[in-house]
């Protein structure tokens, strides 16, 4: 027998904006009938587990142990631009002047997340 990974859970103090937030990260819906003021909120996604996002009331005080690492569909840079403009903050730049590394952003709430390479990044890399 193994475990199944349900969700990856988000401790946040607004659940429903940061899911909102992670919405738009990801273009995918919220769970139904979420809606704003609910102390827990859903992001339901294509593939793999739920974004879980739980309201609770101590802040964010340290670096997570745990983060999310997204490899856009676009490019690297094109991804980084997108998600400034949804609220995201550059945290840490790790990107080489060869193409490779990658960026650390933070959420709304200062949760941070890496943007890879994208495939074509990649790709372009090896040619």
């Amino acid at each position: 027998m193994v475990s199944v990974l349900q969700n990856v859970a988000i401790d946040c103090a607004d659940a429903y904006e940061l899911a909102r937030f992670w919405s738009g990260v990801t273009g995918r819906p919220l769970g139904p009938g979420d809606k704003p003021g609910d102390p827990e909120v859903q992001v339901m996604l294509a593939e793999g587990p739920v974004l879980y996002f739980s309201q609770v009331p101590e802040p964010k005080t340290i670096k997570n142990r745990i983060h999310l690492c997204l490899r856009p569909e676009t490019s690297r840079e094109q991804e980084v631009e997108r998600l400034l403009d949804l609220g995201a903050t550059l945290v840490a730049d790790r990107r080489n002047p060869d193409g490779s590394g990658w960026a650390v952003l933070a959420d709304p709430e200062g949760n941070e997340f890496c943007v890879l390479r994208s495939e074509s990044d990649k790709a372009a890399m090896t040619s």
